[in-house]
Formats: C-alpha cells, sequence, structure tokens
C-alpha cells in the first residue's frame, strides 16, 4: 500500500495513467468468451481542437465503455477522424497563402494539392485526438480510423457505385446552397442564418395587354432579372381572371406567365409573388409545379455570384459582372427611374424606396459570405427510398431514440426529406467514381478500367473532379471502420500486458432485445462478417445532427448491411454559456474544456458532464460546479488516506465482508442500494441519476457518516483504533465506490485502487478492467439500516437545533425525552457512544426545565435544556428579528413577481433570480420561525 501525498493534484496521475492503460493495452477488445459490445465516436474534423460539446459526447461515450467493461463485456470503441473536406483544405489553402510568395491551389495540379493536404494532415492534423486522451477517453487506438484510409475510401466508392447501379444515386440539375466564397455546394449543417437590417421593395409587372400591372413585392429586387413567372392563389378572386395571362418584365422586357400556385397567400402583400426557381428553394418547387424542367429555369449568377446572361440575352450589359449588391443598386435605380417601382410611406408620411425589414439571410459558416440557392449539375441519392426502412425501424422499435421526445422529430423530417445533395466542388475528398463522355454522359465505376469498359473503347473519358460530401463517408462508419466490405475485416483482438481475465457477461445498457425486422439468416451473416460488432449497441449524439449523420447512418447501414447501425440512438443536448445563451466566438463566451481540465482535473470536469446531463435538456456551464466536484475528488482522497492511517486495506472478496455491528449492515445495505439504483440509471442512460447517486452515496453516507461513526474514539490521551470487523467493511464499501465511480471519474479511482492495496495481497489487475459490484440482495439487514437512518435523524436534528439557536460547539447538553418507545429507549442506550461523540449530547432521566429546545423524530421528542447555556431572552429577540427581516424581502420579492410589467419586461436572468431570491428567503423564514419554535 502505498501512502498517499497529504494533496490531492490530479496533473500528477492523469498522465501517468493514461500512458500505462494505453500502453498495457487496456483500451483493447481483449475477451474472445464474452459478449461483444460495440460503440463509435462521431468523428471529429481532423482539424478541429476539443471543444466543451466534444467534451460531453465523448465524457457520456466513456462513461458507458468503462462501464461496459466493468461489466465483463468485450467492449470496443470505435475511434476516428473525419477528412473533413471544406475544412481541411481551407486550412492548407490559408497556410499556402500565407507564405513568400503566396501559394494558391491552382498554382499545382490536383494530385500535388491533394499530397500536401496528407502531409499537413501528418505533421499537424489529429490534435484532437491527443486531446480525447487528456479527457480520459478509453478508445481502441490502436485501430484508429480516417475516413480517408485506403480501405475505408474502398467502402466509400462501393457504396456510391452500388447505389447508382440501383438507381439510388444519379445526376441532377436542382438549386443547391452555393458558397461564392469557396465555389462548392454545401450542406444545411453549414449554412448559419444571420438577422440582417435589409429592405422590403414593392414593384409593378406590367400586364402584356397594357391593361394594367400586378405588384409584387420582394428583398431580392435583382434576381427579377431571372424571374420566369408571376404567381397568384387559384382562390384570390382579385387574379382569377389574370391567369394564364403573361406580364411584361421590366428592364429586360421578357414576358412571363402568371400562374396559379398555392404558394402565393392572398393575405400578404399584394397575394402575388414573382418566381424566380433558379434562384430561391420555395420558387424551384413553384417552378416544377408550373412544369418547369430544371434545364430551362433561368440562372442569372456564376460561381462567384456575379451576374451573367441568361438564355434569351436580355441582360444590359451594365448588369454583367455585378455582384449582387451591385446589381441590387442599379436595379432599383432604373426600376425607379422607369416607374416600376412604388414607394413606401413611412408612419410619418414620408415616402421611402423600400420598406425596412430585418431578413433572415444565410451564411457560409466558415466563408463567412452570403449564400446563393444556385442552379447546377450535382450527384443526389434519393433518400426518400432510403428514409422508409429507417422509419420503419425506429416505428418498431428495432432503434430506440432516447429520449423519446425526439421521435418526433425525426419522423417529421424523414417523411419530408428531400434529394441528398452527395457532390462537392473540392479537390480535397473522395474524388466521385464517374468519368464523363464526349456528350456529357456519366460512367460510374470504381476504377477508370471498368469504367472505359462501360463506355466502350476509344471513347475519350474525363473524370469527374468534384468528391463527396463528408457526410456521405461517415454516413458508413458504423460499418465501414469495422472493415466492410472485406469478409470478416474486423480489429482482432490484442492481448495486452497485466490485462485482467475475462468475466461472465451481465447486462448492459443498450443491449435489451430489440425487434428485428430481418430474417434471422441475415442477420447472423451480418454478424459473422463483422465479428458480433455491428450492429453497434448505443450511439451518442448531439441532436444538432440526427439528420446530418444519425439518419444517414440508418439509411445506409439498412440499405448494405440489412441490419440497423446501432440499437439505440442517445441524443444529448448543448452545453450553453451560465447565462443560457449559445456559445460561440462572436460572444465570447466559449469554454475551453482543457482550461477546465488544467484548472481542476478531469474527473472533475467529466463529473460534472454527467452530473448535469439530464435527458431532453441543455446544459448550462458552471465553472463553480466544476470546482464542487473536484472537492468531492479531494474528500474522496482524504478519506483514502483516512483509511490507510487507521489499517483500512483494500478487500479481497467481491462478496460484502459478514458483519454483526449495526453500522456496519447498514454501510453494506446503503452500498448495495446505490449500485440498484446506479445500475438502473445507466439502463436508462441517466447519467444525471447514476452521477448523482453515487456522489450522494461516497460524500453523505460513506465519508460524512460511516467514517464519523467507525472512527475510534480518544481515550485519554491516545487515539483508539478502530474494530476489525469495521475495517474489513470499510475496505470493501471503498472498493466498490472507486469501481462505482470510475467509468465517471478514472483517474483518481484507479489510482485509490493500487493505493489501498494490501502489499500482502496487491491488486491482481487495473480497476479500469475490475468487475463491477453485485446487488447481493441477501446482505440486507433491514433492522438495522432504520437504526443508523434513526441515529443519523436524530443528530441531524439536534446539530440544526444547536445551529439555529447559537449554542455553542464545546457545549456538552444533557438529552431528555419524552413519549418514546421501548424500541427508541433500546437505541438510544445503544448509540449512546455515537450520540456523545456526533451530537455532544448525554441521555439524561427525567422531565427538563426551563427553556428547552425540541426536536421531534418518529414517536418521540427529545429536549435539550438550554437555561445557562444560552441568553433565551436575546435569542428569542435576535430570532424575532431575523424572522421579520427575512419576511420583509420575502414578501418585497413577491410583490414583484406578482408585478406582470416586471416579468414581461425584465430580462429572463433577472426574473429567474427573483424567483429563486424568493425561494431562499421564504425558506429562512420558515427555518428561523420553526428555530423559534422550539425555545417555546
Amino acid at each position: 500500500m502505498s501512502e498517499l501525498p497529504k494533496t490531492f493534484d490530479p496533473a500528477s496521475i492523469e498522465s501517468r495513467w493514461y500512458a500505462h492503460w494505453e500502453a498495457s493495452g487496456q483500451f483493447r477488445p481483449d475477451r474472445p468468451n464474452a459478449e461483444p459490445w460495440t460503440i463509435v465516436n462521431p468523428p471529429p474534423n481532423v482539424t478541429g481542437s476539443l471543444h466543451i460539446g466534444h467534451a460531453l459526447d465523448n465524457t457520456l461515450q466513456d462513461i458507458l465503455t468503462r462501464h461496459a467493461r466493468l461489466k465483463g463485456k468485450d467492449a470496443l470503441w470505435v475511434v476516428g477522424t473525419d477528412h473533413a473536406g471544406i475544412a481541411t483544405q481551407m486550412v492548407v489553402e490559408r497556410q499556402m497563402g500565407a507564405l513568400t510568395p503566396p501559394q494558391k491551389r491552382t498554382d499545382m495540379t490536383r494530385e500535388e494539392f491533394v499530397a500536401k493536404v496528407w502531409s499537413w494532415k501528418e505533421e499537424s492534423g489529429g490534435e484532437i485526438t491527443q486531446q480525447l486522451r487528456r479527457l480520459g477517453c478509453s478508445m481502441d487506438w490502436a485501430n484508429e480510423r480516417f475516413t480517408m484510409d485506403e480501405g475505408f475510401s474502398k467502402a466509400v466508392l462501393k457504396v456510391f457505385v452500388d447505389l447508382h447501379k440501383e438507381g439510388l444515386l444519379y445526376r441532377d440539375k436542382r438549386l443547391v446552397n452555393w458558397d461564392p466564397g469557396l465555389g462548392t455546394a454545401i450542406s444545411d449543417l453549414e449554412v448559419e442564418t444571420r438577422e440582417i437590417k435589409g429592405s422590403f421593395w414593392h414593384l409593378r409587372y406590367p400586364l402584356e395587354d397594357g391593361s394594367g400591372f400586378i405588384e409584387v413585392a420582394t428583398t431580392r429586387p435583382e434576381t427579377m432579372l431571372a424571374d420566369m413567372a408571376v404567381a397568384v392563389n387559384g382562390a384570390d378572386e382579385r387574379y382569377t381572371a389574370l391567369i394564364g395571362k403573361q406580364v411584361k418584365l421590366p428592364i429586360t422586357g421578357r414576358l412571363i406567365p402568371i400562374i396559379a400556385d398555392d404558394h402565393a397567400d392572398p393575405e400578404l402583400g399584394s397575394g402575388a409573388v414573382k418566381i424566380t426557381p433558379g434562384h430561391d428553394f420555395n420558387d424551384f418547387e413553384v417552378g416544377k409545379r408550373a412544369g418547369m424542367a430544371a434545364g430551362s429555369m433561368l440562372n442569372m449568377l456564376d460561381a462567384k455570384a456575379r451576374v451573367v446572361q441568361v438564355s434569351d440575352g436580355l441582360i444590359p450589359a451594365e448588369l454583367l459582372g455585378l455582384t449582387t449588391a451591385e446589381a441590387r443598386k442599379v436595379v432599383v435605380a432604373r426600376l425607379k427611374d422607369e416607374g416600376f417601382l412604388i414607394a413606401h410611406v413611412d408612419k410619418d408620411g414620408e415616402e421611402h424606396d423600400a420598406e425596412p425589414r430585418t431578413i433572415q439571410t444565410p451564411y457560409g459558416d466558415r466563408s463567412g459570405v452570403v449564400i446563393e440557392p444556385w442552379l447546377t449539375d450535382q450527384w443526389y441519392v434519393d433518400a426518400k427510398t432510403l428514409a422508409q426502412p429507417a422509419i420503419e425501424a425506429v416505428q418498431t422499435g428495432a432503434i430506440d431514440i432516447v429520449p423519446k421526445t425526439w421521435e418526433k422529430t425525426f419522423f417529421n423530417w424523414m417523411d419530408n426529406i428531400q434529394p441528398w445533395c452527395v457532390s462537392r466542388q473540392l479537390w480535397w475528398g473522395h474524388q466521385i467514381p464517374a468519368w464523363f463522355g464526349p456528350d456529357g454522359t456519366p460512367y460510374v465505376a470504381e476504377t477508370e478500367a471498368e469504367a472505359q469498359a462501360l463506355a466502350g473503347k476509344g471513347v475519350r473519358l474525363t473524370r469527374d473532379p468534384d468528391v463527396l460530401d463528408t457526410w456521405f463517408s461517415s454516413a458508413l462508419w458504423p460499418f465501414a471502420t469495422l472493415g466492410w466490405p472485406e469478409e470478416g475485416a474486423v480489429p482482432s483482438p490484442l492481448r495486452g500486458e497485466g490485462q485482467g481475465e475475462g468475466q461472465p457477461s451481465s447486462a448492459t445498457p443498450g443491449t435489451a432485445p430489440h425487434p428485428n425486422p430481418l430474417p434471422g439468416g441475415e442477420r447472423e451473416q451480418v454478424q459473422k462478417q463483422l465479428g458480433g460488432r455491428y450492429p453497434n449497441d448505443v450511439l451518442i449524439s448531439g441532436f444538432d445532427i440526427l439528420f446530418f449523420w444519425n439518419a444517414r447512418m440508418m439509411m445506409q447501414g439498412l440499405h448494405f448491411m440489412k441490419d440497423v447501425p446501432f440499437r439505440t440512438l442517445y441524443l444529448h443536448g448543448l452545453v450553453r454559456a451560465a447565462d443560457g445563451a449559445k456559445m460561440s466566438k462572436s460572444k465570447g463566451n466559449v469554454v475551453n474544456p482543457l482550461g477546465l481540465i488544467d484548472t481542476y482535473g478531469a474527473d472533475a470536469l467529466r463529473f460534472f458532464m454527467a452530473a448535469m446531463e439530464s435527458q431532453g435538456r441543455d446544459i448550462k456551464m458552471d465553472e463553480k460546479r466544476v470546482e464542487g466536484y473536484r472537492n468531492f475528488a479531494t474528500k474522496l482522497w482524504n478519506a483514502a488516506r483516512f483509511a490507510q492511517a487507521n489499517g483500512i486495506v483494500a478487500s479481497t472478496t467481491l462478496e460484502a465482508p459478514r458483519a454483526d455491528l449495526a453500522v456496519n449492515k447498514w454501510i453494506i445495505a446503503e452500498t448495495i442500494a446505490t449500485v440498484q439504483t446506479v445500475d438502473l440509471a445507466l439502463a436508462d442512460y441517466r447519467f444525471d441519476g447514476a452521477a448523482n447517486a453515487i456522489y450522494q452515496f461516497a460524500w453523505s453516507r460513506f465519508c460524512d457518516w460511516y467514517l464519523e461513526l467507525i472512527k475510534p474514539q480518544m481515550v485519554g490521551d491516545e487515539r483508539g483504533v478502530i474494530d476489525a470487523e469495521s475495517k474489513l467493511v470499510a475496505g470493501w464499501v471503498l472498493d466498490q465506490i472507486l469501481v462505482l465511480l470510475h467509468p465517471f471519474m478514472p483517474f483518481i479511482t484507479e489510482e485509490l485502487w493500487h493505493a489501498m492495496a494490501d502489499p500482502a495481497h496487491p491488486r491482481e489487475h487495473d480497476l479500469i478492467v475490475a468487475q463491477w459490484p453485485m446487488a447481493d440482495a441477501r446482505s440486507l439487514d433491514p433492522k438495522a439500516s432504520k437504526e443508523v437512518d434513526w441515529l443519523i435523524r436524530l443528530v441531524q436534528e439536534i446539530r440544526t437545533a444547536r445551529n439555529e439557536l447559537n449554542v455553542p460547539p464545546g457545549a456538552r447538553l444533557p438529552l431528555h425525552v419524552r413519549d418514546a418507545s421501548t424500541a427508541t429507549l433500546a437505541r438510544l442506550e445503544r448509540q449512546a457512544p455515537a450520540l456523545a461523540r456526533l451530537a455532544r449530547v448525554t441521555h439524561a432521566e427525567g422531565e427538563a426545565t426551563g427553556g428547552a429546545a425540541q426536536v421531534v423524530v418518529d414517536e418521540a421528542t427529545f429536549v435539550l435544556p438550554l437555561e445557562g447555556v444560552i441568553d433565551l431572552n436575546s435569542e428569542r429577540a435576535r430570532l424575532t428579528k431575523a424572522i421579520a427581516a427575512a419576511e420583509k424581502e420575502r414578501d418585497a420579492l413577491s410583490g414583484r413577481l406578482g408585478n406582470a410589467s416586471f416579468v414581461e419586461r425584465a430580462k429572463p436572468e433577472a426574473v429567474e433570480k427573483a424567483k429563486a431570491d424568493h425561494a431562499d428567503k421564504a425558506a429562512e423564514a420558515a427555518r428561523l420561525q420553526a428555530a423559534l419554535g422550539r425555545l417555546g
């Protein structure tokens, strides 16, 4: 048993234990005869660094992984990084631009640039993997994956080609989110909506026959150059006679039809809407319903969002080459000069060209430029078809979404899913396996030779320069990381030195049987191919990537593996700033988890994340609570030092020791109850429930009460010794605490696990591969538990009374009792030494006289005479004055909260603070009133 230092220093143990676990192969699946348990990490960008969301996500995954390992599962946590096409290409291009002289990607060949990115990846990429180690993540680093690995890339190409062969992947002309700064299509996830001050222009479009005009309104007057229709609602009587007629578009003079479509709302504006299908997602759908082919829709912008000529050649030359902002000024000026602009009259009767509006505007989250809906040819996946099995999997329970509240959102999105654009105009990524013939016909194959065979000998082919969306490749993560499509290609177990023996399997979160829509034979084939690692047991993810990643893994997994990718999908919330605001660099409220680890240790941060993770709720960052959990670790450290000082060592048995003393029977029962609570909480993915159960048991029951109850008394000038039975029980209980706490606080628990070892019986293995505690009900003794619970309640009541009435801490008081049962009197006699030590009272016979404090526990009233101990009249006066002050503040706060004006106009945080202060003052008044009542 190594003596623990006086001060707990997280930094001194974290790097040492992590290096030991990794070097000795403790994270590797190493129990070939045990039931496999598998989880994959959402692969972070190879360019990324650990943020507070990563800390939450990976802490929860590590808790489940370590728990499964302790339960005897053959636990595998698959780890890897995503190649992050846009982000990585931007990083490398930015570095090239900072060189002297600056370099551009286009200064070199594609192959040279890709080689440069690979070089950057090897030298600088993957910093986050080292940061995950600092958090304590027990990932299988020996089989770390990367979405651009050779084997993974093979899976990506196969999926693309197979989907194309099945007609589920195709090339089409549609609107995409186009980033003019990056020159590529981007996903919805990469679009950031901002509120900006803009304008709303009202325009006159003259009817072709000169009989009048129709009014439309727009926030983007420049796009009228590519208008293809004006839509009105078919039920709007104002326009019924105009449907089918044409208007003459100002500036260009082009004739466009008036069409009927429900998109036009008679209650909004004039009820007529300009339709620009090549530059607006809603208008694109209107155009399709009107029979416009995508190829006929006008596109007035180039890849840099500058005005280009359209097919009829009617856009004036003065507008060509302008940005959208520049074109807007010219278009508005011409509309005004030519009488097509309707002035806006403000509340003061003054005329303006436009009505001021706050407009929701899309920006690229990386480029920072306005995103344009842009009509272009891209590759699409038929997500509607692939979504159906995923919907059924959730409906039947083959996949459990936790919490269930997210199911409605999932179904709503999946039922209305749109074609998935999977092509990106980048150089870094999986280049699309398609080759075009001279006539534009694509030939899709895994190799150029195969494509050439499809096209025919002598047909000149050109490779599609685009790459695949990174969400396309990461959708294969649950099975491509296991070696698919190679037969049986799963990570082989590596037995590390110092590993524990395989343990019997028992229940673990996510392993309960689920309905399975597949025939048994197909499921068995999939399981055999991937070593029983597919489906994964559970996926932990933020709710914000439910559609971008989780749903797409469901679609691809069900289609290619004929089974769900995971049995349970746990969706956690966001970590927000202390005031509830979303964290962002622009707000300056981002919290660095590595800074918290430096200050408080990884264990404290992890425990905070778990204790605050309540299903369906976001987490508010609270550094004081992180500090509080560091204090919790310190308390456990000091409890272990107390144990060492009193000859308490690690237990040599999994079963609870035999106990005769009530206090030992009580703590064994409390331990078993805690194990049961934690088991149930983790089975239900109630991380907060599990963490708080361990916290309360370790801090309150074990450290505050049990160690105090067994602490040896001073006999004269010497301290006594703890009895042999209590030493055995205390060592056993401390072991159970360390195992229960290990998934949450791995570093301190591993350190104490070894520090508490008896030199005569050294630990046979590390804590990380120990055995989870057993909730053995045979060790329960209800009678003993009730007695110690009664003792604790009585001590708490006496301490509260002494504290509230300002009784000097060192004063020893007689304790009289009324209406006590025979059983209570017997307990008083048995627990007299504990009451004398913990409450500083001695049982006295007869009735108390004079002023006294009274407390009630169960049927008995306990009386503490206070004559001569405190000034009773002064104490009554003090309490009366304090009660009046507390009630005054309580009532003032109540009045403020009852004022509708305050509640409606004040900041939410001010209202919440007022509510909290009111509750505090109300509780204080009640507490003081009770104290006054005790004096009679």
